[in-house]
């Protein structure tokens, strides 16, 4: 399962700042200096009309109300006191206008997703993975992505999207921008990033992507969902890419459930079609090891339950009782043939 949203929005909270602490460091050694450095050249330089000298404190006090204009020291006929007094508030407004405002927006942007603070928290990130389209696949796969322990960067261009709303609610960085978009790619730091998921419904969206993701990060895998199974073969071939048809996923599973009902699940493999079901085990079954179920039923035991306790992957030499639930994955053919030892040949009628 996900992280709790509390947990994750504090880890994902403490690396945006460490982030613009990284951004900024050059804004910040700026004020550093200003603040710790210069006061000391008014300690050393500094003389008053009677000769008096100033310590740091005093310096320190000047230098920031010369920032506004309003020095604290009075004038001295040192000229190089008098440039340091011209210098410091050109230097102020660089730190104050350009660093430390900007910091502060963008610290504050998060609360209304802005793209800077997209950019931001992204440059953290290291083999994240960036999901494009935010629609019912896309979500799912955000939160399949998340249960693995994947950190997920979202592309959507529908800022009225209720998914991405969902998503944002739960911590996930969604960019309210097109994929398309010169930059949109680069704000999700596609550069770090392991893999993309393009799962909108728009197939040329999704090929445009693809292809912008792998010119930037050419080792990037690329995860293409397409609804013409004839072009989800030729990007397999021609691209590299991990095309997934919508059709071709779903007319096995269509076509196996108009058959067999007690089927929960089936893939196409190729030639082959693997069906996954559950079931009861009968008293015929009750003398067989699971290795014996698979070597005679071709039947892989992916779980079997018993009195309650689920085993996933039982060993081989496990012996089947009557009343255990097995969980099997076979060939369709070998399932047929499981089901008729059973004498389950024929799936029920009805409803």
């Amino acid at each position: 399962m996900p992280p709790s949203t509390a947990a994750s929005r504090l880890v994902a909270d403490l690396r945006y700042l460490r982030a613009l602490l990284r951004q900024f460091r050059l804004t910040f050694l700026l004020a550093g200096a200003l603040f710790g450095v210069v006061p000391l050249l008014y300690v050393w330089g500094w003389r008053g009309p009677s000769g008096q000298r100033v310590g740091w404190g005093a310096a320190a006090h000047h230098v920031y109300f010369l920032l506004f204009g309003n020095p604290s020291l009075p004038y001295t006929d040192s000229v190089p006191m008098e440039a340091l007094n011209v210098l410091v508030p050109l230097l102020g407004v660089a730190v104050l206008a350009d660093g430390v405002v900007r910091f502060g927006y963008l610290f504050f942007a998060k609360r209304g997703y802005a793209k800077e603070w997209i950019a931001v928290r992204t440059q953290g990130m290291d083999q994240h993975v960036i999901v494009v389209g935010a629609g019912r696949v896309g979500y799912r796969v955000t939160e399949h992505l998340r249960a693995l322990g994947r950190e997920v960067v979202v592309l959507e261009n529908r800022t009225d999207a209720p998914l991405a709303a969902a998503l944002r609610e739960e911590g996930v960085p969604v960019l309210l921008e097109d994929a398309r978009t010169p930059g949109a790619l680069g704000r999700c730091n596609v550069a770090r990033a392991s893999a993309v998921v393009c799962s909108t419904d728009d197939d040329l969206v999704n090929l445009n992507v693809a292809l912008d993701a792998r010119r930037v990060n050419p080792g990037i895998r690329v995860v293409i969902r397409v609804f013409d199974e004839d072009l989800a073969r030729k990007v397999r071939e021609g691209f590299g890419a991990e095309a997934l048809s919508a059709s071709g996923l779903a007319a096995p599973a269509l076509a196996i459930a108009a058959l067999d009902p007690r089927v929960a699940h089936s893939f196409q493999s190729g030639e082959h079609l693997f069906v996954v079901s559950d079931f009861v085990a009968a008293a015929p079954l009750a003398t067989l090891t699971v290795a014996e179920l698979r070597d005679r039923f071709g039947s892989l035991t992916l779980s079997l339950t018993r009195g309650g306790a689920v085993r996933p992957h039982p060993p081989g030499d496990t012996r089947v009782a009557e009343g255990d639930r097995l969980l099997v994955q076979a060939l369709w053919p070998d399932y047929r043939r499981l089901r008729e030892h059973l004498g389950e040949g024929e799936p029920p009628r009805g409803p």
